[in-house]
């Protein structure tokens, strides 16, 4: 295995470069530990998913930038760059990850407002007369 694994992940808008390293479990974003920068423990849950799922937390510390879209998008960005990262280190594990729908990027995104239009799917009131 070699030193330093990268790898990219997107959900939403966001997007995260993720680098796994072997260490002690440290997980840092943007600079700051993942308590500072997520708020909520179930964005923080999220995150740790992939470590969880394929028993090996606590062996890789990971450093990710993210930016882009809100906080649960971030997390789920980040969760898709490390189980993808995962994967690399250890082909074993794609399995876990794949039927735990990790590997896939989720594609929903807001659909943009169309011109003449209330918004991206709202219609102005019809009147027939």
């Amino acid at each position: 295995m070699s030193d330093i694994i990268s790898a990219v992940g997107r959900r939403k808008t966001s997007v995260a470069r993720v680098r796994l390293s072997p260490g002690s479990g440290e997980i840092t974003i943007n600079k700051k530990t993942i308590a500072d920068f997520f708020s909520r423990e179930t964005l923080r849950g999220i995150v740790r998913q992939p470590f969880e799922l394929t028993s090996t937390a606590g062996k890789f510390n990971v450093i990710a930038t993210v930016n882009g879209g809100g906080e649960s998008g971030q997390a789920g960005a980040v969760r898709h760059g490390i189980s993808r990262a995962l994967v690399i280190s250890d082909a074993a594990l794609r399995g876990v990850l794949k039927t735990a729908g990790l590997m896939t990027r989720d594609p929903r995104m807001k659909e943009r407002k169309k011109y003449g239009q209330k918004g991206a799917r709202k219609r102005f009131q019809f009147s027939k007369r």
